[in-house]
């Protein structure tokens, strides 16, 4: 399972590199949602591909950025003033005797003022970070599509709800940012040879044992612990990611474009790592045909899958 990814986030890449155009419409719509209350999260790199718009419409896009971010950073510089409050009155409490309460009142009221000015940070700084280009389930990414005939990149959620299905359908399968091979003729069927995508990825993040990652096996009475690997192609180049996406819509409620990442077995290095299951890079030759799929030939498909690149996967621990 591709758990996180760092992806190129800056549509003008997609534009750049197959010659895509941009949904200017969705990708307004998605900012104008989030600034109006929507829960969507959006990474600070996909943002930061609006600091300088060109046009009125990315104007426009800017304008709900900002407007988001302003009403981020007050709330923040609320919760600030209510922690350093709480805090001072911990202190204050401890002075005159040491109390349970008052000791744990201080801590929480210390780290919620540090993740509070983090926070702030974030919201100010404008040097780019890799993180914050990573993405996670529920997160949204720029994905390349074929559209009446031409390559459309649009903002999707990384974690896909197949249109059609119900609204809960994303607790009742939390699972589904990825999509694998053995299973594309069967859950994924609605999608497979229908709505192909591609995302540009850079490297991806797995959970995985300690005992597997060290090939060993647990001693008599010793707890397994899990850990975060950092993989990364040993050519430091992007990768195409093999993608299904759909657009689900329901009465009363605002329309959702959505992606899962296709995978399949490991490569022995992965899997020597610790993992089971990886993404599927495409080659650039096959990019045109899996984005314009035949629902009739689904072996075709299958085989622009099975003639990926093929990639050694050199992995770190995640900082």
């Amino acid at each position: 399972m591709c758990y996180s990814a760092q992806i190129q986030a800056d549509y003008r890449r997609y534009v750049k590199m197959f010659g895509a155009q941009m949904d200017i419409r969705e990708f307004a719509r998605l900012f104008w949602e989030r600034a109006e209350g929507s829960k969507a999260k959006i990474s600070k790199a996909m943002e930061d591909a609006f600091v300088h718009p060109e046009n009125d419409d990315e104007r426009q896009i800017k304008a709900f950025i900002d407007r988001y971010n302003a009403e981020q950073a007050t709330s923040l510089e609320q919760e600030l003033f209510k922690q350093r409050t709480r805090l001072a009155d911990a202190e204050r409490t401890l002075q005159s005797k040491v109390r349970k309460a008052a000791t744990e009142s201080k801590r929480i009221a210390t780290d919620k003022v540090d993740a509070a000015l983090r926070r702030l940070e974030d919201l100010k700084r404008t040097d780019g970070q890799p993180r914050d280009s990573r993405i996670f389930p529920g997160h949204y990414a720029p994905v390349l599509v074929v559209e009446n005939g031409e390559y459309v990149v649009k903002p999707m959620r990384y974690q896909c709800r197949i249109a059609g299905k119900p609204a809960n359908y994303d607790a009742r399968f939390p699972g589904t940012y990825n999509c694998r091979v053995d299973s594309l003729g069967g859950f994924w069927r609605p999608l497979f040879g229908y709505s192909h995508g591609i995302m540009i990825v850079n490297r991806f993040y797995e959970n995985v044992s300690r005992a597997r990652m060290e090939g060993r096996a647990l001693a008599a009475g010793e707890k397994d612990e899990n850990v975060v690997l950092e993989f990364e192609p040993d050519s430091g180049g992007e990768m195409l990611v093999a993608c299904l996406w759909s657009r689900w819509t329901a009465k009363d409620q605002p329309d959702l474009l959505s992606f899962a990442a296709i995978t399949d077995e490991p490569p022995a290095e992965v899997a020597a790592a610790g993992h089971d299951r990886c993404i599927v890079p495409i080659k650039p030759e096959n990019v045109e045909a899996w984005l314009n799929p035949n629902p009739l030939n689904l072996d075709a498909l299958y085989a622009i899958l099975n003639d990926r690149d093929r990639i050694y996967y050199e992995h770190r621990l995640a900082a």
